[in-house]
């Protein structure tokens, strides 16, 4: 197996055998795609991540910046606009106007978007897509707000330090439906494609930004850092005007029962799913993701339920175990 150090890159990226690979990649997209493996927890993850992997390490904090960081479809996109409401006095106007993706650029985008600009999607590409590079989030005046999907230990070592971190977490056995259901949006995985097949590949570590619980362990165990705000999506969800004061909090904001209610309404699911700026409404309509089916689809908890069998139910129980024990 290579493998290969970068230079300020104090981790081992190893690129996977290919029979592994092969195996991986056709059985799960139809299609070759080269992953790698990063670190002492062998994070997965596409191999055109490890071109940004150092500049990603080595972006400078700063101390107006506002980072969101998940494990993908756990409930990023309410977190984010959550978060930038409240920082931003709430001002609903230009949240409605400007595509989250530009208020609150995706700090790997690069390494995963490729886009073809045609005439008929260049405005979309150009100024709504917004898909930043490194160098560019790095120029963004402050205070920058950026969201992630990498784990803290890939991220700056001094970002808690120096900015604010939301983190939310979700149950994972809804993470990997979710994550399913997206995967089929954006065509990265075959059509016919199951779901028991898929959930295997989430609890063996060979799905992206897995293992899943080392991922959510490294922000737990940072959860009582003063920069850090650790969410449970599924008490957000079920108490979301306590969780729009406990955010409002971390920030040092005060917010009104009459603010708290009109945030909460706005974030209720049947209202963000109508919100163009952040459902991916023109994306879908320009043709820059083939996408067949919502950006925002059901947001709701225990819906694993749909899609477990008892031997799916017994290796989560295992796994969230392990987890807590």
């Amino acid at each position: 197996m290579d493998e290969n150090c970068i230079k300020d890159f104090p981790f081992v990226i190893e690129q996977l055998d290919p029979k592994e690979n092969e195996e991986i990649s056709e059985n799960i997209r139809g299609y070759k795609t080269e992953f790698i493996r990063i670190g002492p927890k062998k994070y997965f993850i596409m191999k055109k991540y490890a071109s940004v992997a150092e500049a990603i390490y080595n972006l400078p904090p700063k101390p107006e910046d506002t980072f969101v960081i998940t494990y993908p479809k756990s409930g990023t996109t309410l977190t984010q606009e959550l978060v930038w409401l409240i920082c931003n006095n709430l001002d609903y106007k230009t949240a409605a106007s400007t595509i989250l993706n530009k208020r609150f650029p995706f700090l790997e985008a690069s390494a995963f978007v490729s886009v073809k600009v045609s005439e008929d999607n260049e405005d979309v590409v150009k100024n709504r897509l917004t898909t930043k590079t490194i160098e560019n989030i790095t120029e963004m005046p402050s205070p920058r707000f950026i969201k992630s999907h990498a784990p803290l230990s890939l991220l700056p070592p001094s970002l808690l330090e120096n900015s604010k971190v939301v983190y939310m977490m979700r149950d994972p056995r809804d993470v990997a439906v979710s994550y399913y259901h997206h995967h089929k949006l954006i065509k990265m995985m075959k059509p016919d494609q199951e779901f028991k097949p898929f959930w295997n590949y989430f609890i063996s570590n060979n799905m992206f930004w897995t293992p899943y619980f080392e991922h959510v362990l490294e922000a737990w165990k940072k959860r009582k850092h003063p920069n850090m705000l650790f969410l449970i999506y599924e008490e957000v969800t079920k108490d979301l005007p306590g969780a729009v004061r406990r955010v409002a909090d971390f920030f040092g904001k005060t917010l009104s029962d009459e603010q708290v209610c009109r945030l909460v309404d706005h974030l209720s699911f049947d209202n963000f799913k109508k919100n163009k700026s952040v459902n991916m409404e023109s994306l879908q309509q320009s043709g820059v993701f083939t996408i067949e089916g919502a950006f925002v689809r059901e947001g709701k908890s225990g819906g694993w339920r749909e899609y477990f069998d008892e031997e799916m139910t017994a290796q989560a129980d295992e796994c969230v175990a392990t987890f807590h024990g």
